[in-house]
């Protein structure tokens, strides 16, 4: 009998974590009888009540497992560590906010079933708000312009990955993975399974400014040249402007300096302007910089504070996330 592993990454998620078990569980118990089934919360460190209501959950179902990391470890490590850890054939990425519907999970299993190893869902509308949406949309039509690499539109990163794919996940030695953009470069021929993005069912969403644009950053850096190419042209196309401008400045300054206004208006607005540009583009390869820092550091995806019935000990995308891991010995909950 195939195993179907479920993650459901959570961070804050006290009124959701119990209603999207019970959901998963009447889907697959429902719809998918034939197929055993594991359903794994990785907990980003909340500060509710998330965590008591796992291991209550964990202590009545054996089947229900949870991983406990030390501190929140962001947004892509924590999801990308916790699909490393699951034990089936196939594992089905989806949020606890319901923002993911339940009723995809059979959709995807039929595609796997068809022969697919990365089944996606793809967000043709969304019942949020709708400016929200179209940024979105002009952001990921900007980046699939720019990207040297396909980028998948409106892909969250929800999504069947059958374990073949999961064993690529684990070779890899990234420590800030970007699912989405490793699906479109590195994944197998896939299907896309179209829905609509529902509202959250309760609890406030934690995509604030910060963290969309440390997703955009991450996208940007990783995928693309734009921003150091357009720092060069920028930067030359400037610095001839200026020279053209001085010259002429002097120029006309020596033929009617009698006439030619006096100040310095002109001079400054332009020194202004280059600054500008200079700080911006400075910043542009801040951004590539510190992605390059990331990697080199090398530090692992996640630190594992505890984790519940499991039976095996943890095990990362590589030899070095496995040191940090497996310092705590991995405990089971009957």
């Amino acid at each position: 009998m195939k195993t179907i592993s479920i993650l459901i990454p959570c961070y804050n998620e006290e009124e959701n974590v119990e209603p999207i078990a019970q959901a998963v569980i009447g889907v697959l118990e429902q719809e998918l009888p034939q197929y055993d089934y594991e359903l794994v919360f990785i907990d980003n460190d909340s500060q509710d009540n998330t965590r008591p209501i796992l291991r209550r959950m964990c202590g009545e179902n054996p089947r229900i497992k949870a991983i406990f990391n030390t501190r929140n470890f962001g947004q892509f490590n924590s999801p990308y560590y916790g699909i490393l850890q699951v034990t089936g054939d196939c594992v089905i990425a989806m949020v606890a906010d319901f923002q993911d519907p339940v009723d995809l999970i059979p959709r995807y299993v039929k595609a796997w079933e068809e022969g697919y190893k990365i089944v996606i869902g793809i967000k043709t509308s969304s019942q949020e708000n709708a400016v929200m949406y179209w940024l979105r949309s002009c952001y990921y039509k900007t980046i699939r312009r720019l990207s040297d690499v396909e980028q998948i539109e409106h892909f969250t990163g929800s999504g069947l990955y059958d374990r073949e794919f999961i064993e690529v996940l684990r070779r890899l030695d990234d420590p800030t993975p970007f699912l989405r953009g490793i699906v479109a470069e590195l994944g197998y021929k896939r299907k896309e399974i179209p829905y609509e993005q529902p509202k959250r069912r309760a609890g406030k969403t934690h995509n604030n400014f910060y963290r969309l644009y440390d997703a955009a950053m991450l996208s940007v850096t990783s995928y693309t040249k734009a921003g150091l190419r357009l720092a060069t042209f920028v930067g030359a196309l400037s610095c001839m402007a200026s020279l053209a401008v001085a010259f002429l400045y002097l120029i006309m300054k020596l033929i009617w300096w009698d006439r030619f206004p006096a100040g310095m208006a002109p001079m400054l607005l332009g020194m202004l302007f280059l600054g500008s540009v200079q700080i911006f583009f400075i910043g542009m390869v801040g951004e590539y910089v510190l992605s390059i820092n990331q990697r080199m550091m090398k530090r692992p995806l996640v630190i594992e504070e505890e984790r519940l019935n499991f039976a095996e000990p943890a095990s990362g995308g590589s030899e070095r996330t496995q040191a940090y891991t497996q310092q705590k010995p991995a405990q089971e909950t009957s």
